[in-house]
């Protein structure tokens, strides 16, 4: 038998569980087709800002979260080795400021928090996608031989997605000749040390972020910014090698060689870069998160705007009664928001910079208004 949907979701990532969990709670009928088998504990630590968590409390997940994560008094920029502060992203009263908290987590946890909010049965796993046909409604193929109706398709597949392979053509990111180490170990192995807030260490030609993933300050996640240039491996669960980190960070404050030096093994990507799209949907097809918009992770924004993605298309999706009307309100009030984010975090001066950030933080994806579909 065929599954059939109101709107098929491909990947069950950060954005394609929050937009099947709110579609759901509006009644939609909503199916997620993941190619995983199941669901693993993957990734590290991830930034939630205030614009994000009103996402997350709109499925009910703000109280555990706040149970479970970090909330750091600031996003600290020090020098390398003095340790002179550079500036300061301050979080003491970001409730005040931006109406919501700013929280520090396991991206495992955020996952696990996410697939709470959709009911299991509207979850396909081993669903790789292969193909779609969009004339009457929307077919999809998959690899395992079996297909599926639905009236709309949203691609949240991530950076490598089939969905704008299939809408746009095969893309070829361009490497930026950097690479990225990045690990979560229990803040134990520190022997009595931890980290009271989120840092970054600014190099000449380098950067590494610390900070703990945890209420209780337990776990302790890094992640860094290195020269590279022959190491253009674009996976997220390669194997690293500490003695190259270390040697990557010799001089660097003593903080950082405390954490260095505790710290058992870490992963390595390529850091790649994507230029910001001029369209995410053609007729019953769009694109959502790091399918449409990949950004460098210099402003911690990827996965937060992949959950305002997720707020604003079901926002369209209720509005319009038309689905391409929809998606094409849904990409006009997007583009150039995530387009700023994308070109901002390509700089990498965030935090170092005087700079309002409330464009960010304090952006509330239930207050936009819906756009015309007509102007972009």
């Amino acid at each position: 038998m065929t599954d059939r949907a109101d709107v098929a979701i491909i990947g069950g990532g950060i954005g394609g569980l929050a937009l099947a969990g709110l579609l759901s709670r509006r009644g939609a009928r909503v199916r997620v087709y993941e190619q995983a088998k199941r669901f693993e504990r993957v990734g590290a630590g991830i930034q939630m800002g205030p614009n994000a968590v009103r996402v997350l409390a709109a499925l009910g997940l703000e109280p555990h979260l706040r149970r479970i994560a970090f909330a750091p008094q600031s996003w600290s920029n020090r020098a390398w080795d003095t340790g002179e502060h550079l500036g300061e992203l301050n979080f003491v009263d970001a409730e005040t400021r931006y109406g919501a908290p700013y929280l520090l987590l396991h991206r495992g946890d955020l996952h696990a928090a996410l697939l709470s909010a959709v009911p299991a049965e509207l979850i396909n796993f081993d669903k790789k996608l292969m193909g779609l046909d969009s004339s009457g409604g929307v077919t999809l193929r998959f690899a395992d031989g079996t297909s599926a109706l639905a009236d709309a398709v949203v691609g949240a597949d991530g950076v490598h997605s089939r969905v704008r392979e299939l809408l746009l053509g095969a893309e070829k990111p361009r490497f930026t000749g950097r690479v990225a180490h990045r690990t979560v170990f229990p803040t134990s192995l520190m022997n009595g040390f931890a980290l009271e807030t989120c840092t970054k260490w600014w190099g000449p030609d380098r950067h590494i972020v610390m900070y703990p993933v945890t209420a209780a300050r337990d776990q302790t996640y890094f992640v860094t910014s290195v020269p590279d240039p022959d190491w253009d491996v674009e996976s997220w669960s390669a194997e690293g090698d500490m003695a190259e980190v270390h040697r990557a960070f010799e001089g660097f404050h003593a903080d950082v060689q405390r954490v260095l030096a505790a710290c058992p093994r870490v992963h390595k990507w390529a850091l790649f870069e994507r230029d910001p799209l001029p369209s995410w949907s053609q007729g019953p097809v769009a694109l959502l998160g790091d399918a449409c918009h990949p950004m460098l992770p210099y402003m911690a924004q990827g996965g937060a705007s992949a959950l305002e993605d997720a707020a604003i298309l079901a926002r369209c999706l209720d509005a319009k009664g038309d689905v391409t009307k929809a998606f094409l309100s849904y990409q006009a009030m997007r583009l150039q928001r995530t387009a700023r984010l994308q070109l901002t975090s390509r700089e990498n001066t965030w935090g170092t910079q005087r700079t309002d950030p409330s464009w960010v933080y304090a952006y509330d994806v239930w207050r936009v208004p819906i756009a015309d579909p007509n102007v972009s």
